[in-house]
Formats: structure tokens, sequence, C-alpha cells
């Protein structure tokens, strides 16, 4: 512990709150509000993709680790934040602050990485469909996740040498600096263009490429009836009179994730436009109620994401609906939007069909083997199969 009071504390532990009556109960309610429900939000994410096979695509892999991360930001940074509130001091010891701050970090720059992931999948899955079919894989996916968790607990460990417990003139402890607050703007800078500023403009770029794309594809009018052989189209009856098509499935869910992220970005703004001026400033600004509209802020934009799949993705929502029933039902959504498949677990898809309906007005009998496929040029796989399905 140090007794260090000239040195201001980190605006992303934990200031000195108000303590005024009114401040602790906004502050408890939404804070318990929010953070309550986004972790019953992203357990349920989890577990819907880990529980139901057919959930278990390359994109819903980094949701859930974006759920995961969010869940570690809700429960590092939220629930403290309650004890700051009704206590006004750090209660959770030097070891407290060290493992929360590292937790915070980890979980904040784990869901950027996570946002990156899952935006650079889709821009190869909808614009290099042939790549897709060896890049955009499950396997893959959790080999880039797996990498992406070692790289930022490995970058989050400065955290562990740069803050510790001080005791304020008023006696109150606090977690905040170890040394002078003008040191961390490297950091701060660097932490605001790796996991914030690069990802954006990414974003940007890709998205603006896959609506070009999705565009130019939505006016040839690329249906299931178009890319597949007339022969078959018996097969898809039930589903070709939705008019759903290859496009609209991909824009669909590449709007939802096109929301995760300008959310991502409106919300953390605040924050990260504080934390860069305070960085600059010799007095950073800390009134008690703007930071407690950054914090809910940033705790909202690890509670929505939940909220977004089930009003954006039918198969999240079937899937969560199922997971809410508790009836024991795995198979929420049925076949598959383009065909009925028999797979397993390695090797190309099987694909079988009905019998076509009986010939009339001496149209030529179809064959015994004429209800056989090859598809060429490698077109389908268990992985391929998954690119467009959330």
């Amino acid at each position: 512990m140090t007794d260090n009071t000239d040195t201001p504390t980190n605006i992303s532990l934990s200031p000195s709150v108000s303590e005024s009556l009114e401040y602790k109960t906004v502050s408890v309610f939404l804070v318990l509000l929010v953070c309550s429900m986004g972790i019953v939000g992203n357990v349920m994410v989890v577990l819907v993709v880990f529980t139901t096979r057919h959930m278990r695509t390359p994109t819903n892999c980094y949701l859930v680790s974006l759920a995961i991360a969010d869940l570690t930001v809700l429960v590092a940074a939220g629930l403290p934040n309650v004890a700051d509130s009704l206590t006004g001091t750090w209660v959770f010891g030097h070891a407290g602050c060290l493992g929360i701050t590292y937790l915070q970090y980890l979980g904040i720059n784990v869901s950027s990485c996570s946002i990156t992931a899952f935006t650079v999948e889709r821009y190869i899955a909808i614009c290099h469909p042939i790549k897709a079919q060896t890049v955009c894989t499950v396997s893959r996916a959790k080999r880039i996740i797996t990498g992406v968790w070692i790289f930022t607990c490995i970058y989050c460990m400065q955290w562990l040498f740069l803050v510790d417990i001080q005791v304020g003139p008023d006696g109150h402890v606090l977690c905040g600096y170890r040394v002078k607050r003008d040191l961390y703007l490297p950091i701060y800078l660097i932490d605001f263009a790796i996991f914030y500023v690069i990802p954006l403009l990414l974003a940007i770029v890709l998205y603006g490429l896959i609506a070009r794309i999705l565009y130019l594809r939505e006016r040839t009018q690329t249906t299931f009836s178009d890319v597949l052989p007339k022969l078959f189209i018996h097969s898809f009856k039930s589903q070709m009179n939705e008019g759903i098509s290859v496009v609209s499935v991909c824009f669909q869910v590449t709007k939802m994730l096109a929301v995760v992220v300008i959310l991502f970005a409106l919300l953390w703004m605040p924050y990260r436009t504080l934390v860069l001026i305070n960085s600059f400033v010799s007095t950073p600004y800390l009134d008690a109620w703007f930071l407690l509209f950054c914090r809910t802020c940033i705790y909202a934009n690890s509670a929505i994401n939940p909220v977004i799949y089930n009003a954006m993705s039918q198969k999240f929502r079937s899937a969560f609906r199922g997971c809410t029933a508790a009836k024991g039902q795995r198979a929420l959504t049925g076949p598959c939007l383009c065909c009925r498949v028999a797979s397993n677990n390695s090797g190309p898809m099987a694909f079988t069909f009905e019998p076509l309906p009986p010939v009339e007005n001496g149209e030529k009998t179809p064959s015994a083997g004429d209800n056989t496929v090859t598809f060429s040029s490698a077109f389908i796989t268990n992985e391929q199969h998954k690119i467009t399905q959330m």
C-alpha cells in the first residue's frame, strides 16, 4: 500500500464516489440491473452454442468468445463498482486491486479482438466464398480465439505492475496509479489505437465491402433456385415458397453483427474520449455522475449483445426459447435452409433428396442415378455448410 495522495486515480478503476444517498441509490440500481441482465444473457449465449450442435458455427465461436469477455467485464468491473458505491472505499485489498484491474482490461481487450475476428470472418465468408471453405472453419476459429486470449492475457499483465491501493486524505482506500499519471499516456494511447480505433476503421472498410458484394448479388437475385439444379427443386419446395435467398440470409447475419460493432463504437466512445482527454490535462475530469454514465455505457455494451442476437437472429431466438423452456430439446430449428443433410463428423456431406413427383405429360422419367449428386469444385463440406448459418 502507498500513501501517494498527489497521484490522481485512474478513472477506469475506482475513483472516490459521491457520498450522497441519491448517487448511491441510482448507481447501485443501474449497475445491478444492467449487470444482472448481461450476466444472464451472456451465460445463455455460451450454453446455447455449447449444447446445440447446429449452433456451433465459426461466427458463433467468436460470439462465444465475445460473451465470455463481456462476462469478465461485468463481473470484474460492474460488481466491484457496486461495493464502491455502497462503501465509498476500496474493500478488496491489494490482491483484489491487481486481479480485478487485470480482469477488467482483459475482458475489454478480448471483446474488441473478438469483434474484429468475426468481422474478418464475415468478410471472407461473403466476399471470398471459395477461400472460406478452408479458412472459415470451426477448428480455425477455435485456434484464432485461443491465440487472441493468450495474446491479451500476456498484454494485460502490465497492469499487475502499474496499479496499487492508496489512502486518500480522508482515509478512504482507492485502487489507482502506482506512479505519476502522465507516465500512463503511452499505454492509454496504444490501448486506444489497438483496441478501439483500428478495429473500428477495419470494420468500416470490411462492412463497406460486404455491403457492396451483397448489393450486387441482390441485384442479380441469386436464390437457391438459381444455384441448385432444377432436378432438386422439389426437395426444397417448402423453403422456396418462403422466398429465402442466399443473399437475404447473409444480409441478416451481417446486419446483426454490424449492429454489434456500431453499438460497441457508440457505447465505448464516452469512456474512451474521457480517458484520452484526461491523459493530456493537468487536472482530470472526475465528475461522479458523468463517470457513472460512462461506466453504465460500458456495462450496457457488454449486456446488450444477447438482446441483439435474440431480436435479429431466428436461430438464436429459437435456441434461447429452447434453453429457457428446459425441455431437453436441442433440435430447435429443423433442417437447413438449403438442404436436408445427413452428415457425419468428417468428410463431405451426404445429400438425400425426396423422390420426384410422378411424370406428367410425357416428360422423361428420371433415372435412379438422378437422385444422387456430386458437387464439383469442392463445393460443400461440413465446415463450408456452417459458414452462412448463425
